[in-house]
């Protein structure tokens, strides 16, 4: 088998893809990165890197001038001219990596001159992230759609012309077999998780903190936010003194629903760099994420590597690493009481421990070394390294 590199990556904006890209490069079967960016990314040479800096120059504009949906929509609409630019640097016999909508056309032209397409699945099947979110919509009124409507319908026609989906979770890939893909079309693809900054309390539990709960990473309807502060209500009603942590990174969606919980005690964070949200998580007892829709969270393993339980739904990727009754518990989308009852569960422990907090998952599971292994072992697999 002739040894030229003949991968592409392609995606406008950071992605798990640069470490498919970086996977690739450690086995020479990389062409070229291909980034709507002015910077490269660490571990893939420049003579293999292709950038587009109008691209990210127009996307900051968007998200500097605009709102939160609007930039976003914004964004979308310039995945055809990305397209374009990819599609031209493509020659017979290139595989291309690459998201959503992102390279509709490239996709086509490589099936057709004799290279295979990999979809990056870090979200659900999108016919099934467009009906849940929209039906999630609806239900709290909501003016906005869960995505712009033209990106949707991308990636809805993307969907015929992939050969293998690159999937995270149990959660992703049961989306696409759902839908009529089969299970050979399917790559494990779980991302790899720097929690080097992510580490348990070396002491116990202060007996003077009252029950806290966090949850990290933006608020949205997408994220089960509703959900999550009617739990907090139903908390709080039990545990008065009970503390909630949040960040103030709040989606357009979600807005009106804050406003009927202002009388929760929320004490409210900005995004944070991870020395500081790994200090912000070890003064809490439980994290908790009841997200309808998400790939794979890396929120649960930063919380998970700081010895929190987790309480999550089937809907989070990263729910593949729970194990009910040792390190959290999976609670089903849309339960307000479901949640309320496993975080005061595993409160109840936590405030009653009396040794030190550990680290409730493995990290060496999602390194660097076990994405790479993985990955490219199955494309050997199937023949194409």
């Amino acid at each position: 088998m002739s040894t030229r590199p003949k991968f592409v990556v392609a995606t406008p904006n950071r992605s798990v893809c640069d470490d498919n890209a970086r996977a690739l490069t450690r086995t020479a079967a990389l062409r070229f990165l291909a980034l709507g960016t002015r910077n490269g990314t660490a571990g893939v040479p420049p003579e293999q890197t292709r950038l587009r800096p109008i691209y990210g120059l127009l996307n900051f504009a968007a998200v500097k001038c605009f709102s939160q949906f609007r930039a976003e929509s914004l964004r979308f609409a310039m995945l055809p001219s990305f397209d374009r630019w990819v599609r031209k640097q493509l020659t017979s016999g290139d595989h291309i990596i690459s998201s959503y909508g992102y390279t509709n056309e490239c996709f086509k032209w490589v099936r057709a001159h004799g290279g295979k397409t990999f979809l990056d699945g870090g979200n659900s099947h999108p016919d099934y992230f467009w009906e849940l979110l929209t039906e999630e919509h609806r239900r709290w009124n909501c003016p906005f759609p869960p995505v712009a409507p033209h990106w949707s319908q991308r990636a809805r026609e993307m969907m015929p012309h992939v050969d293998y989906v690159l999937s995270p979770s149990s959660f992703v890939t049961r989306s696409f077999l759902e839908r009529g893909f089969q299970p050979e079309q399917i790559l494990r693809n779980v991302y790899p998780v720097d929690v080097s900054c992510f580490a348990p309390a070396t002491q116990p539990r202060p007996k003077n903190r009252p029950l806290t709960i966090i949850s990290t990473g933006s608020l949205s309807l997408r994220k089960g936010t509703p959900y999550l502060l009617e739990a907090f209500r139903l908390i709080h009603q039990q545990h008065p003194g009970v503390r909630f942590l949040l960040s103030d990174l709040i989606a357009d969606s979600v807005v009106p629903v804050l406003t009927r919980y202002r009388d929760l005690p929320i004490e409210w964070s900005p995004g944070l760099l991870h020395p500081q949200l790994a200090e912000r998580l070890r003064s809490a007892d439980v994290f908790v994420l009841p997200s309808l829709e998400d790939g794979f969270a890396r929120t649960v393993t930063e919380a998970l590597a700081c010895g929190l339980p987790v309480v999550t739904t089937p809907n989070t990727g990263a729910a593949d690493l729970i194990e009910p009754g040792r390190n959290g518990e999976v609670v089903p989308i849309r339960d307000a009481g479901a949640i309320a009852e496993a975080v005061l569960k595993w409160g109840d422990r936590v405030m009653t421990a009396t040794v030190p907090p550990q680290t409730l998952f493995d990290p060496a599971l999602l390194s660097f070394a076990a994405f790479e292994r993985e990955f490219i072992m199955q494309l050997q697999a199937r023949g194409l390294l």
